[in-house]
């Protein structure tokens, strides 16, 4: 049976990085947030659904104002959940389909924003959660995003305390240094999950 893999971390936090590592060692990584966004593309189910829930997103020309629905669903917890239940079933339906058409001996890492929150973990053998200095996460995000640190600083809020998150965590890798020492850290994280038997339980940390 293959190794399932949970990976997470706050916006900003540097979880893409560590993915791309992970892949770099032979893990398949499947990433949500990539899914999310097939999930309303153009012509799906998905999209319409949306479209029926926030009709204030619809751009003039019929596609979908992302910025406008983020701003909608960041400023209220009601409208979060209403898009989760629209794209979260579709989201897994898609990740199990690559999951199913990877080799049985490949580790798979789902990248997953909303681990604990969803309760994926409970069906994966670890969890790997990334987190950074809150300073850190905000600069990162407005100079890739534009956003103003205000509205990073509300995307924040509406996630999983990283404190919370890490005492759920098998794993955790501290991104607040180097790249070359985040490299050495998740290297050190992959070895102890490929000496894990499926779905193994336990805490740790590097």
């Amino acid at each position: 049976m293959r190794l399932r893999v949970g990976l997470t971390g706050g916006i900003g936090s540097g979880k893409t990085a560590v993915a791309a590592i992970l892949r770099d060692r032979g893990a398949l990584v499947i990433d949500a947030d990539a899914l999310a966004r097939d999930a309303v593309a153009p012509g799906t189910p998905g999209r319409e659904a949306v479209f029926v829930r926030f009709p204030g997103v619809r751009a003039a020309d019929g596609a979908l104002n992302r910025a406008a629905l983020a701003a909608v669903v960041f400023a209220d917890p009601e409208a979060r959940s209403a898009l989760n239940a629209i794209v979260h079933p579709a989201v897994r339906t898609l990740a199990a389909a690559l999951e199913r058409a990877a080799p049985p001996d490949q580790v798979v890492v789902h990248e997953v924003p909303l681990l604990f929150e969803t309760h994926f973990e409970r069906s994966c053998d670890a969890t790997v959660l990334v987190v950074a200095p809150v300073a850190a996460r905000i600069a990162r995000v407005v100079a890739r995003s534009g956003l103003a640190p205000a509205d990073v600083e509300r995307r924040m809020a509406a996630q999983i305390d990283p404190e919370r998150a890490r005492a759920l965590a098998t794993f955790t890798i501290e991104n607040d240094a180097t790249p070359e020492l985040l490299r050495g850290r998740v290297e050190g994280v992959w070895e102890r999950i490929l000496a894990l038997p499926p779905r193994a339980a336990g805490t740790g940390e590097t």
